[in-house]
């Protein structure tokens, strides 16, 4: 009795050893400080990049120098890579970066972090990442796609929404849509909720055959959706080692409260 004890014991360890893994899913934040410019607001807008677990609030993950930063606008495709700041947070490098917008029309924000290593699951992992934000009621170009090796095609306009509203996007690789693909869901926690188990951190949704998914945002605050798929080639870890790549589709959109 007391070594199918200590094996049942194993087991459920190196169970909640796994479930936890999975539960803090790796989010590359992309946040400005208005999804929304008006006349009602400064011209300019911050922009937040942390790699991170927002709805567990943490912890960071150190930032490489980003491979790429950008912008898709009205004066077409932006290198941005020079508006980049890094700085800490929690002891580990972030970047954020300023932005002025000089013309009506819908921005699409971009990033193609450095590669992580998560000896944990034995990846490295590549977030591409995007995030609109309208100027001045232009609302035309939402759903310009960046052109990332994976990228999220948003279906429903991705700012503007209330809190309760459905989004939906299609997750394409190579430009072609990923039947049933995985997409991870969080919110980014203000601290205002508490988990009651760690299934609810991480909501998990399955696109249909077509490539869609949707889900309706039960909260006001800013959501990541991300589709996590392999990649064709691997890439040398650290140690020299060739290994699987992760690469996420990624896309943020902010909810309001209706009052």
């Amino acid at each position: 009795m007391k070594k199918l004890n200590f094996i049942y014991l194993v087991f459920a360890l190196i169970g909640q050893s796994v479930f936890a893994q999975h539960a803090l899913a790796h989010f590359q934040e992309l946040i400005p400080s208005n999804d929304i410019v008006n006349e009602n607001t400064a011209r300019n807008i911050d922009i937040n990049m942390v790699f991170t677990h927002p709805m567990s609030q943490g912890p960071e993950m150190n930032m490489a120098h980003p491979s790429q930063f950008g912008v898709v606008s009205p004066f077409g495709k932006e290198n941005l890579m020079s508006a980049l700041t890094p700085y800490q947070v929690n002891d580990v490098t972030a970047y954020k970066a300023e932005y002025k917008f000089k013309k009506p029309g819908d921005y699409i924000f971009y990033i193609e972090p450095a590669p992580y290593w998560e000896p944990a699951e034995g990846v490295m992992i590549v977030h591409y990442t995007k995030v609109v934000v309208d100027a001045y009621g232009s609302e035309e170009g939402w759903d310009t796609m960046v052109g990332l090796p994976v990228e999220i095609e948003p279906l429903v306009r991705p700012y503007g929404l209330w809190a309760g509203n459905l989004f939906q996007g299609v997750v394409k690789k190579n430009g072609l849509a990923v039947p049933f693909a995985e997409v991870e869901v969080e919110w980014k926690n203000d601290g205002s909720v508490t988990m009651p188990s760690d299934p609810y951190i991480t909501q998990v949704i399955k696109a249909d055959a077509n490539g869609v998914f949707s889900y309706a945002m039960p909260k006001a605050g800013w959501w990541g959706f991300a589709a996590l798929l392999e990649s064709d080639e691997k890439m040398k870890n650290p140690k020299g080692e060739m290994v699987p790549v992760e690469q996420g589709a990624l896309i943020w959109v902010q909810t309001r409260d209706m009052k």
